[in-house]
């Protein structure tokens, strides 16, 4: 009794009022948990080349343009359910990954996310460059994440209302909340974590660290990282997600492949970055 009568309690900050309404629209997902360990030495060295060329590039661009390839390979797991009793299935030409990132809005400490549109052609060069342009960007000035601010403005109600109406239908959840998702906490000492980003397939990125392996009979110490792939059971079985997390763990220990090491696509006008989403990723 008495540890609670110094507690302050209060409302929930509005800024968090994108995040409740996300988490209520995926109460009818049937997740499960996947996982699996990378052995990143390739991404690893192919990193160091382009610092020592004076390029940068984020370990989460890499998870994000081998899974936009192997994506595309699989339709059914590139795809969005909608309804209980007469369920209703999407598939997308387009591979369109939410990425969730970290940001502070009006002092709060906030997860947003970002549409990154057409993944399955997109080199790494061009992958880094969105990704640089929302996690370097002002999130209060944004016009790609002006959907989550006004959303976070209106009255509880209102705003499950307003959120449903912009994710539910089929035919714009590709634009609206991506074909799959992308969350990754290894800046911090997190090894690894199920995340679930409200689509078909989300990907949870840990932190790369060394670790031993076993190459030639012998144990080693190489970089390695968590990878996680929570999938919604109403769409796809386990064999499928088991299918595409093995190709994303190839495609990034064999990288890099010429297409997706090909030079950046030409620089158009920071709306091509991504697409205005109006919701959170867990």
């Amino acid at each position: 009794m008495s540890a609670a009568v110094g507690a302050t309690i209060g409302a929930v900050p509005r800024q968090r009022r994108h995040t409740l309404h996300f988490l209520r629209g995926i109460r009818q997902s049937s997740p499960v948990f996947l996982g699996t360990t990378v052995d990143m030495s390739r991404v690893t060295e192919h990193r160091a080349e382009a610092a020592r060329a004076g390029e940068r590039f984020s370990p989460v661009s890499y998870v994000l343009v081998v899974a936009g390839r192997v994506l595309a390979e699989h339709p059914d797991a590139n795809a969005a359910i909608r309804g209980t009793l007469i369920p209703r299935l999407a598939h997308y030409p387009v591979v369109n990954a939410k990425l969730a990132l970290d940001a502070t809005l009006a002092g709060q400490r906030v997860v947003l996310a970002a549409v990154l549109p057409d993944l399955q052609r997109a080199t790494l060069a061009e992958v880094q460059r969105r990704v640089d342009y929302f996690r370097d960007g002002d999130p209060e000035r944004l016009p790609e994440l002006a959907g989550a601010r006004a959303l976070d403005r209106l009255p509880g109600p209102l705003g499950r209302l307003v959120f449903r109406a912009a994710t539910t239908p089929l035919r714009r959840r590709a634009a609206a909340v991506g074909t799959f998702a992308v969350s990754s906490l290894g800046h911090r000492a997190v090894d690894g974590f199920y995340s679930v980003g409200g689509t078909t397939v989300t990907l949870g990125v840990g932190r790369i660290a060394e670790r031993p392996v076993v190459r030639d009979a012998t144990v080693v110490a190489a970089p390695t990282m968590r990878l996680s792939l929570v999938f919604d059971h109403r769409v796809i079985d386990g064999a499928e997600a088991a299918d595409v997390l093995t190709e994303i763990k190839d495609g990034l220990e064999d990288f890099p492949t010429p297409e997706v090491a090909a030079p950046p696509l030409a620089t158009g006008t920071t709306g091509e970055a991504g697409t205005t989403v109006p919701v959170a990723a867990s």
